[in-house]
């Protein structure tokens, strides 16, 4: 038996992949709590009210320079409720190496990155994180690679998905709209 821990219900049971996301329908974003960075519980119900972009992340990725342009994302709708929830993850071809502190200062320290990052997850499979179970049953589909993003609205729905080949810069009209809201 497998537990997805949740604030609001406390602890749902589930047996099998295939009854997951009917027991998660009823669920909000803000229902998870997951794991800073440096091992802190983090209650994502913290972050209600705001535009979300959630994205699982490697440092060496083909696509790592894309942390470049969240980061002007993050810089330029901020102040307006937009956060970037980053969540390194290293089951595509080992490309997030190293422990949570090597990648986040590895983040600073190469693109200047400001926005949160919680500690190294799985985003597939039996052990991915209850929190990407919850997003894939909102926009179905496994993720296919790093940099795979979710567009939250202000209510916690998932309103959009976006491919590892989306680049940042290319969702401004979509979180413009959700901000406007």
């Amino acid at each position: 038996m497998r537990y997805i821990h949740c604030i609001k219900h406390n602890v749902i049971k589930y047996n099998n992949v295939d009854n997951r996301s009917e027991r998660m329908d009823f669920m909000k974003i803000y229902d998870f709590t997951v794991e800073a960075n440096d091992g802190a519980q983090v209650s994502l119900k913290d972050y209600e009210g705001k535009v979300l972009l959630v994205v699982n992340t490697a440092t060496k990725c083909g696509f790592t320079p894309q942390y470049e342009g969240l980061e002007k994302l993050y810089d330029a709708y901020k102040d307006q409720g937009f956060v970037i929830l980053d969540f390194p993850c290293n089951q595509f071809a080992f490309q997030a190496p190293g422990d949570d502190e090597k990648i986040d200062s590895f983040c600073k320290l190469r693109y200047d990155t400001k926005f949160p990052r919680f500690r190294k997850i799985k985003v597939n499979g039996r052990e991915e994180a209850p929190l990407y179970t919850w997003l894939k049953s909102q926009k179905p589909g496994r993720i296919p690679w790093n940099f795979a993003k979710f567009l939250i609205d202000r209510e916690g729905n998932v309103v959009e998905r976006f491919a590892p080949t989306d680049k940042p810069e290319d969702l401004t009209e979509q979180i413009e709209a959700l901000l406007r809201k």
